[in-house]
């Protein structure tokens, strides 16, 4: 990731904070440490820094990014998510990621085929879905769902999901409730 969205600037300046350290030190931590699996590096700064599963994920997919020309294409979660035809579905992505940055700190959990967003627990999951459309799953109980806002099976991984085609549909119900979930996450 050599430019992180909104989101990602978000989640790295509250990780300066409750950790006390900047990047570029928590980089120079991991290259002393000499680790040389994602997993292992992941288990290392969590325990040495204390930090969630979600920041240290993402620092340790930054700093094998930082590698160089070696590191692997997958080093950037995002590429790989929104690879090939999938690429369209970017610019909507970005734009759920910058309103949800904009609601305070949360860590970002990049999974094989989405983002899974966490406080305390997860609230959103934000990647391609099929036909074309951005698939939001949002976690929020006792809320009822309509066309648009899609009640889902029990015991899944979201409540309710939403997909959108157009950079139009992050409107200002989406964004309610998202910071619903995001709310009762905290």
């Amino acid at each position: 990731m050599s430019t992180p969205d909104q989101a990602t600037q978000t989640q790295l300046a509250n990780l300066e904070k409750r950790t006390g350290k900047k990047l570029a030190q928590l980089h120079a931590a991991l290259a002393k440490a000499g680790l040389d699996k994602h997993g292992q590096m992941v288990a290392w700064l969590k325990s040495e820094f204390g930090m969630g599963h979600g920041d240290a994920n993402l620092v340790a997919h930054l700093f094998r990014a930082a590698a160089g020309p070696t590191a692997a294409a997958g080093d950037d979660p995002l590429a790989a998510i929104y690879a090939g035809g999938k690429a369209a579905l970017r610019p909507l992505h970005d734009a759920v990621m910058a309103k949800i940055g904009a609601f305070g700190a949360f860590e970002i959990a990049p999974k094989k085929t989405y983002l899974s967003l966490r406080r305390s627990k997860q609230f959103a999951m934000v990647g391609p879905g099929s036909k074309g459309r951005l698939e939001i799953g949002i976690n929020l109980k006792d809320a009822e769902g309509d066309d648009r806002f899609v009640a889902q099976k029990a015991g899944g991984m979201c409540q309710f999901k939403v997909w959108l085609t157009s950079v139009q549909e992050v409107d200002a119900a989406l964004v309610r409730w998202l910071r619903r979930a995001f709310d009762a996450a905290g």
